[in-house]
């Protein structure tokens, strides 16, 4: 799951490492989704949840999950925007034109970079065997991640769009990892 709204992700900025609290539109939309994302746990099976570090996924995370106990994990935050940090795409345009996040960040991470981080993360998940795990992370990284997770490249992320607040699952078929819901949103 993305997390909430914030008031620069409302804003269309770049939002990679700064730690924005969600907006109160982000609160009302972790809210809205809490039933959706609870219905996609199996009840009775082994579960793991993580999150992010950054507030924004962690107070998504408890919003929709309670007090129940979560992992947080640094490979989960945002890609780091470096100077494009708070800017943005329209903006960063205009001193480069056709930029897109897919070009990579002076001062911050690229795609190859995040990939890294995923595959690491995804290896070690893996490893641990739970039937399901639930993410509460960021737009990019879960763009990419997801990517990785159906053994595509990194950049396959920018043929996925995603919305704060939104569900997505990956499942195991018959045929390996496959994207069997992409960026739902409007649950009330």
């Amino acid at each position: 799951m993305r997390h909430g709204a914030t008031d620069w992700s409302e804003a269309g900025k770049h939002t990679g490492t700064t730690d924005l609290p969600l907006s109160d539109a982000g609160v009302a939309q972790a809210e809205d989704v809490r039933a959706r994302v609870l219905s996609v746990i199996p009840r009775n099976e082994a579960c793991a949840t993580w999150s992010s570090p950054l507030q924004r996924a962690r107070v998504t995370a408890e919003l929709i999950i309670g007090s129940d106990p979560f992992r947080v994990d640094d490979r989960l935050r945002e890609l780091d925007y470096g100077e494009y940090e708070g800017r943005t795409t329209a903006e960063i345009r205009e001193d480069v034109p056709g930029w897109t996040v897919w070009d990579g960040c002076p001062g911050g991470e690229t795609v190859a970079d995040v990939v890294r981080r995923v595959d690491s993360f995804l290896a070690d998940v893996r490893r641990e065997a739970e039937s399901v795990v639930v993410l509460f992370s960021h737009g990019h990284l879960l763009r990419i991640l997801a990517a990785r997770a159906i053994g595509q490249p990194g950049d396959f992320g920018r043929r996925l769009d995603l919305h704060t607040a939104s569900v997505s699952t990956i499942d195991e078929i018959r045929d390996g990892p496959a994207i069997t819901l992409w960026n739902e949103v409007g649950h009330g």
